[in-house]
């Protein structure tokens, strides 16, 4: 675990003018720790792949820790929690690319790595027919032990939250600001209500306004937090087309529900399932089907025979022992279970369906073979 000075060095870091994510963890994986990075000399800098005289000279003449003090405070005395990306606490689905943020702030008590979660995103002018698909679809998912990610944001995202609290499932949402302040200021309410079941999380500081270059930034997040978005009502272009995005190019499995065709808020939805970007869905049962969350508990008793007879090596037996212990197990979870490259846990995995040990499910989930 690590110590808060580790912590104040990472976050001074990420407060460095032109030092995003990528570059602040390369120069972390060439220093060996933020407060070397910070402490370097500009000739050390400079000899690190992609770090040129603009970027040591930032990073030398940088005066953040002072700031990352104050911030560091603000969150001990309000429980915020600071969630580097070299801790365990993490959330492990973002942590996988490369663009992920060195440093989170979260308010609340949902767990980030839980089995199951979903991202839901839409229009921000929500309409009748909106509303009522939010509703539904929520509410059918009751049943499992879900954990639903938004923005927060008027619309779409906001009538996600307020279903979820409603039904009692915990709600998580990704600010464009700080935690200092609620944007929208009418979502102070049901924003009190997401920390007590769920939480906000931000990779901004306090202090940050909800600037308008913040939000795309943000909608990565919402990608990269979930197994699987859905996106319901959006115009062609906008904030949830940007995180559709993301999330596709994060092999995220993407789904849309339709609509009207010359519904200007149904549009993006169209062109996402019409561009095969995303899955068109007309319910919650499709939505499970796809994500076999539909599958029966009961149903997956592992075949003693097959496993009594087929020789495993060491790698083998240690994934067939995590996906036995659980329902359905995402490759996510897999690549932070077992430290195997992507392509070799790959082979690892076709090997075991070969053997008839394990079967894969749509949505990258894989049970023990019936």
């Amino acid at each position: 675990m690590e110590d808060n000075n580790d912590i104040l060095y990472l976050i001074a870091l990420s407060k460095v003018k032109n030092v995003g994510a990528v570059l602040a963890k390369n120069l972390i994986s060439y220093c060996g720790s933020a407060q070397k990075v910070l402490n370097a000399k500009k000739s050390q800098l400079l000899k690190i792949p992609g770090i040129g005289e603009k970027t040591a000279n930032e990073i030398i003449e940088s005066n953040t820790l002072h700031d990352a003090e104050t911030e560091l405070n603000y969150t001990l005395k309000n429980n915020i929690n600071v969630l580097s990306y070299l801790n365990e606490n993490f959330p492990f689905r973002l942590n996988r690319y490369p663009d992920a943020p060195t440093v989170l702030y979260y308010k609340g008590n949902a767990n980030l790595n839980k089995e199951k979660i979903l991202s839901i995103v839409g229009t921000r002018a929500i309409t009748q027919y909106g509303q009522e698909i939010i509703e539904k679809l929520i509410c059918d998912l009751k049943h499992l032990d879900i954990l639903i990610v938004s923005g927060l944001a008027y619309g779409v995202d906001a009538a996600a939250h307020k279903q979820c609290v409603k039904e009692e499932i915990e709600t998580v949402g990704v600010l464009g600001h700080g935690l200092d302040i609620i944007y929208p200021s009418l979502h102070k309410g049901i924003a009190k209500s997401m920390i007590e079941r769920g939480g906000l999380i931000t990779e901004y500081g306090i202090n940050t306004r909800p600037d308008r270059e913040n939000f795309p930034q943000r909608n990565r997040i919402v990608a990269g937090l979930c197994d699987a978005l859905v996106v319901i009502e959006t115009k062609a272009e906008g904030g949830s087309m940007i995180t559709a995005q993301y999330a596709f190019d994060y092999n995220k499995d993407v789904f849309a529900f339709p609509g009207r065709v010359y519904d200007a808020y149904s549009s993006g939805a169209n062109k996402l399932i019409k561009s095969n970007k995303a899955q068109l869905i007309e319910d919650a049962d499709d939505l499970m089907k796809c994500m076999s969350w539909d599958i029966d508990i009961n149903s997956k008793k592992i075949n003693k025979n097959n496993v009594l007879f087929v020789e495993l090596n060491e790698s083998e037996q240690e994934v067939m022992n995590i996906i036995k212990g659980a329902d359905a197990v995402h490759i996510d979870v897999l690549y932070q279970k077992v430290d195997k490259t992507p392509g070799i846990l790959a082979s690892i995995l076709l090997e075991l369906e070969f053997k008839g040990l394990i079967h894969e499910h749509p949505g990258k989930r894989y049970t023990i073979a019936n």
